[in-house]
């Protein structure tokens, strides 16, 4: 193209977008002059009445105006939040699987002062350090200042991010703790005091005005897409791409992953039932017994060795099931058994965890609770199971006999019979006695 028709496509470019400029200013003239708020009824009434449409009006259009903003995608802010929240989230459970080493109490005690350090800690990383948390970087989000004039706009003051810290961090641990300040109070054996009900008043009036205000943030920004939160717009923060060449497309691609995860899982939940898994574990788990039966064998060096019980839980006394222990207690070596014995919870020789009605396997006798061993032979569909005291595969049981001692009648010898006197009637007593002497 010559540059004399470049230029002239040019000068065609900007007649066009004159004139739609013109067309859209006519009619903006046009809409004022046929409003309601030109109208001449309204403008004869008394001061503050005739200023009251105008106002209306003002405030809808700065509702719904995008003047001297570029809103970005909607769901986005909206996913970012809710990533925030999720990241908060796991992070919290995995300090609570920490902690109970230390005590079961400490997650449930401390809960409020571990979100806070959780909050703080994500703040300082994420928005401090970059105007952007990791929910809002993952939704290719940052934080700017909208007081700020031009078509770029100037990352937050370090005025704006303290108070936005002070406000979501600190403050969401004060009015947690105080509300459970209260809940205990009300919640006491004694009946809680003047003051405290007038407490609990005024903080449920207080909780109710920030909900609806957060309500009606929330469904303007549904309408203009600026503010998020009440507090980004208090303190005129919004969330915006860092370029302005962000794609408004939604990405379905952690959708995608997670229907075809699903629909995978289920797939193994029909599956799994008709290839008969049982059958493949105990298949692998003999394998493994024999492989391990002969690694034994081979490194023993005397006959002790090779006759020595080799089961998993060969160290319990006679008294307790091994299987009844084993569904009631997480330790599976001698050690942590004796240390969870010395610490006053120990399992071993308590009801939970005896012989009840018992049981000898066949062949190698080791003693079980009846339903408990017949409910693990059941479960190998005829196959056999793995004794837990000598590593045997078991496949019938007998009643169990070992403690039960049968003494031979003896005949008397001291010559005495002890009857009583209706007995007696017609029987020669001497007779008996002579009877009894002989036979002795």
């Amino acid at each position: 193209m010559s540059s004399t028709n470049f230029a002239a496509a040019q000068q065609r470019v900007l007649e066009r977008r004159r004139r739609r400029e013109a067309e859209a200013q006519s009619r903006v003239a046009e809409q004022q002059r046929t409003s309601v708020i030109n109208h001449p009824a309204v403008k004869r009434l008394p001061y503050p009445l005739n200023t009251l449409p105008q106002s209306g009006f003002s405030l809808w259009d700065a509702i719904k105006g995008r003047e001297g903003t570029r809103p970005a995608f909607r769901v986005g802010q909206v996913d970012a939040e809710l990533l925030d929240e999720e990241l908060l989230g796991l992070l919290k459970g995995q300090v609570g699987d920490a902690l109970k080493y230390f005590g079961p109490h400490l997650r449930d005690d401390w809960s409020n002062e571990i979100q806070l350090a959780l909050r703080a800690i994500l703040f300082k990383l994420s928005i401090w350090d970059h105007d952007a948390s990791y929910g809002a970087a993952l939704q290719s989000l940052k934080y700017v200042d909208s007081r700020s004039k031009g078509p770029v706009h100037s990352s937050p003051t370090n005025l704006q991010k303290s108070l936005y810290g002070l406000l979501t961090v600190g403050g969401r641990y004060a009015w947690d703790k105080w509300e459970n300040w209260l809940i205990a109070q009300e919640g006491g054996y004694e009946e809680p005091s003047q003051e405290v009900r007038s407490l609990s008043r005024i903080t449920s009036f207080f909780s109710t005005t920030h909900s609806i205000a957060s309500f009606l943030s929330f469904l303007v920004f549904l309408v203009n897409g600026r503010y998020r939160t009440l507090v980004d717009r208090l303190l005129r923060m919004r969330l915006t791409p860092p370029s302005a060449q962000a794609s408004r497309e939604v990405s379905f691609e952690y959708l995608n992953r997670q229907l075809v995860w699903h629909a995978f899982t289920e797939f193994l939940l029909f599956l799994l039932p008709l290839v008969g898994i049982s059958r493949w574990r105990r298949w692998v788990s003999r394998a493994w017994r024999k492989t391990m039966s002969t690694i034994r064998t081979s490194s023993a060096n005397d006959d002790e060795t090779l006759n020595q019980k080799q089961g998993e839980l060969a160290f319990l006394p006679e008294r307790t099931c091994a299987i009844c222990y084993k569904a009631n207690n997480d330790a599976t070596s001698e050690i942590e058994v004796l240390a969870a014995s010395s610490g006053g919870g120990g399992i071993i020789g308590s009801a939970t965890t005896d012989i009840t009605n018992p049981y000898e396997t066949v062949p190698c006798g080791c003693v079980y609770c009846f339903v408990c061993i017949v409910q693990k032979l059941e479960g190998e569909e005829g196959e056999g199971w793995v004794c837990l005291r000598c590593g045997e595969l078991v496949k019938k049981i007998k009643p169990w006999n070992g403690d039960v001692v049968e003494e031979s009648r003896r005949q008397s010898t001291s010559g005495k019979i002890v009857a009583f006197d209706d007995d007696t009637h017609g029987v020669d007593l001497e007779q008996v006695h002579e009877n009894a002497v002989d036979g002795g």
